[in-house]
């Protein structure tokens, strides 16, 4: 049986080797201060999963606001350990999110995605979401 409940600063060393997966390096301690950032915030949800009595999946959502749409929650990141994969948990996980994004009175829900996660694409897929558009993502470091 799995557990979904909100995330805690003492999920951070198994949410942060979870995010190692995703190719996300991340020590404990900065896990620890994001998941306290978000738990701060009103515009931010996470939760966890737990089976086994371990933390076997993550997923972050947050409140966008942009000029040229009508405000939307993103999923920032989703993963589920590879060994409890095929059991509904990305499914409640998103499910967890809906439900807030629904309490922030928003219309749509959007999740982005690697271009090289097929098995990701194919998961939101199976689940409803749509495929509506490519893109390339810059950054550029700010020292």
């Amino acid at each position: 049986m799995v557990q979904i409940r909100e995330i805690s600063d003492k999920d951070a060393e198994n949410v942060a080797e979870l995010s190692t997966q995703l190719g996300y390096q991340s020590n404990i301690e900065q896990t620890r201060l994001r998941i306290g950032q978000i738990n701060n915030s009103n515009e931010n949800c996470a939760f966890v999963a737990v089976a086994e009595n371990k933390i076997v999946g993550w997923i972050h959502g947050f409140y966008t606001l942009r000029i040229e749409s009508d405000p939307f929650v993103e999923i920032g990141g989703l993963i589920v350990d590879p060994d409890f994969r095929g059991r509904q948990i990305g499914k409640q996980l998103i499910a967890n999110v809906k439900h807030w994004a629904k309490k922030q009175e928003v219309q749509k829900l959007k999740v982005r995605c690697n271009t090289k996660r097929t098995e990701s694409h194919k998961f939101y897929e199976t689940i409803g979401f749509k495929e509506n558009k490519r893109q390339v993502a810059f950054e550029i470091e700010l020292v």
